[in-house]
């Protein structure tokens, strides 16, 4: 049975108190380190506010497509239903009718929020709902939004965002960190005025009507929640033209001084990135390597669920990312290497699966990715991080970091395994570093302070960029813990399914009444009851939408069964005439390019061989 950390304890009876109305608090704020357990809150609050019938419904609300369905697992999680005794589902919803189709809750996008407003407004004025905000720090303030000009789309979030936490009957916020980068105040939390000359503003963790509850980084350590990380330290050359085309250079990273954003910059697009990631190739390789032979497993196991580890690439922008990838596959054996190393950017149609199968597959062990995959990723297995990256606010680095620092149940022993991030040596870098070190603490503080722009994100595309990046190259690598050659992969074989949450089931059955009825059509054809091509297939759809009184997107799980149901008793072919004088179907029809009338399409039946379907 799985046992609740020490948060996840303080979160569990902040909602029974509420639930048994002992208490005036309706806003929660959970302000836990990256990788502490935070993705759990939302069932906890949920379960324990359901149950008292406190709330009808639960929202959650996460910053990126990829977090919907790990937010959906962390419902359908069969051990932490039976150790909560909960029975609630959520599904990831798109921006259509019913929302929660049956079910008790919905997981959804900022971006979908903003984009109709509207609609989730009313879902919540007609039903209680508890309200999870997943990595709150995205949402800057509203009062503040007037100055924010330069950030349209965060601000468009925390206007549509505000009327659903001004709805709610409860309100978990949770946060990685209690900071933004660019130093604005966060939407909805209780902030103190500033004292005296001190521009710095500090929350008000004793305001009427909430509760914080803060898990540091020191505490998850003590409880053995995260792993502690080993850094890798690499410094390096590097030489550029800078906007005047003049040759700089500096010998080392480390040193650079002012020069460390246009020597990083370089840096990261030329040799000094490809000795990085060969290091931490290399590195994470060696570690499977061992693991396998702890585990004596033999050439054909693909080691699915032990824990072998896989390491993640973080990129300064997509085309590097791309570079990076085709370099790590030139290190891969040609048959392993082009499902062993796979790129989820934003401009790959397949990225969300991409993600998916580096979280639950042995396959890929390695993802090269920007952005999209390193705040809130729940990938366990992942042992190494390549931090290739220009950005240095504490906030994301911090995100960055923990992609390794989650414990894998399926890794062996706590004090077996291991997180290692590889980084440039710059003094930046170095004082994140320090942070981490010193400052473990929940106290939360917004500075006014904003991290300097980079030569890149200066410079506008249609004119010649500010600097030319040379060469650069690796000198001297260096571990620090902070504390309180064989195949990389092995043989493809059949993984099975994903875990079946909510949208992957509705997927499942919406794929499988599309089977049905494509097979009727086809044995129809062979009788000669339907013609050939498209037009059956788009008639019988319409024939099963009519009979359902609704489209098989828009079904909820239960209907979606009794569907299939009734397709696997009943022929369509028997229903044709509920189509025939339908205005919209024939619009439809019209639209496929069929210039043949319905009745045409659909001749009397003639006799009907014997159906060899069961």
């Amino acid at each position: 049975m799985p046992q609740l950390r020490s948060h996840q304890h303080l979160v569990s009876a902040i909602a029974q108190a509420i639930a048994q109305r002992q208490t005036e608090v309706r806003d929660v704020l959970a302000a836990v380190t990256p990788g502490g357990g935070k993705s759990l809150l939302p069932v906890i609050m949920g379960a324990a506010l359901h149950r008292a019938q406190t709330i009808d419904r639960v929202c959650w609300i996460v910053p990126r497509d990829s977090l919907r369905q790990q937010a959906e697992e962390a419902f359908v999680d069969p051990r932490w239903r039976e150790a909560l005794g909960h029975s609630l589902s959520l599904r990831a919803a798109e921006n259509g009718k019913d929302l929660c189709r049956g079910l008790q809750g919905y997981v959804t996008t900022y971006q979908a929020v903003a984009a109709a407003p509207d609609l989730h407004l009313q879902e919540f004025r007609r039903h209680r709902y508890l309200l999870a905000v997943d990595e709150l720090h995205h949402l800057p303030a509203v009062f503040d939004t007037d100055r924010m000009a330069a950030l349209e789309e965060e601000t468009s979030w925390s206007r549509s965002i505000l009327p659903l936490l001004e709805s709610a009957a409860a309100r978990l916020l949770m946060s990685g960190t209690l900071e933004r980068a660019d130093g604005r105040p966060i939407l909805w939390l209780p902030y103190r005025a500033p004292h005296g000359t001190r521009k710095v503003r500090e929350i008000d963790f004793k305001a009427p009507g909430w509760a914080v509850v803060g898990y540091s980084r020191r505490q998850a350590l003590a409880e053995e929640a995260i792993l502690p990380v080993t850094f890798g330290a690499m410094d390096g050359t590097a030489s550029w033209l800078d906007a005047a085309r003049t040759n700089r250079w500096v010998d080392a990273l480390s040193k650079a001084g002012e020069n460390t954003r246009d020597a990083l910059f370089t840096a990261l697009r030329t040799g000094f990135a490809q000795a990085m990631l060969r290091e931490a190739y290399r590195s994470c390789r060696e570690h499977r390597a061992r693991r396998r032979a702890e585990l004596k497993l033999p050439p054909d196991r693909d080691g699915q669920g032990l824990g072998l580890g896989k390491l993640l690439v973080i990129a300064p922008d997509q085309d590097t990312a791309r570079l990076y990838l085709d370099t790590l596959r030139g290190w891969m054996p040609k048959e392993q290497a082009g499902r062993m190393a796979r790129l989820a950017i934003s401009d790959q149609r397949d990225a969300q699966e991409v993600v998916a199968a580096f979280r639950l597959r042995p396959e890929p062990a390695v993802l090269v990715s920007v952005a999209m995959a390193y705040e809130g990723l729940d990938a366990p297995a992942i042992t190494h991080v390549a931090c290739l990256t220009h950005i240095r606010s504490r906030p994301w680095l911090e995100q960055a970091i923990a992609r390794a620092t989650r414990v894998d149940p399926q890794a062996g022993a706590y004090k077996q395994q291991r997180a290692l991030v590889y980084h440039p040596s710059d003094a930046l870098f170095e004082r994140f570093r320090t942070m981490v070190e010193t400052q473990q603490g929940t106290r939360a503080m917004v500075k006014t302070r904003r991290q300097p722009e980079l030569p890149f994100e200066r410079a506008n595309a249609e004119h010649e960029p500010e600097i030319i990046p040379l060469e650069s190259n690796a000198t001297a690598l260096r571990f620090a813990v902070v504390a309180p050659g064989p195949d990389f992969g092995a043989q493809t074989r059949d993984h099975g399914e994903l875990p079946l949450t909510p949208s992957a089931a509705e997927h499942h059955l919406r794929q499988r009444i599309g089977q049905l009825v494509a097979a009727q059509v086809i044995e129809d054809e062979d009788n000669n009851l339907v013609a050939e091509g498209p037009t059956g297939y788009h008639i019988y759809n319409a024939v099963l939408k009519r009979l359902m009184k609704k489209a098989r997107s828009e079904m909820t799980l239960s209907e979606l069964e009794a569907t299939i149901g009734w397709l696997e008793r009943n022929r369509l072919s028997d229903h044709r005439h509920l189509i025939a004088d339908d205005p919209q179907f024939q619009w439809s029809n019209r639209r496929k390019g069929q210039a043949r009338r319905v009745p045409n399409l659909m001749p009397a039946a003639p006799r009907r061989r014997p159906s060899t379907r069961p």
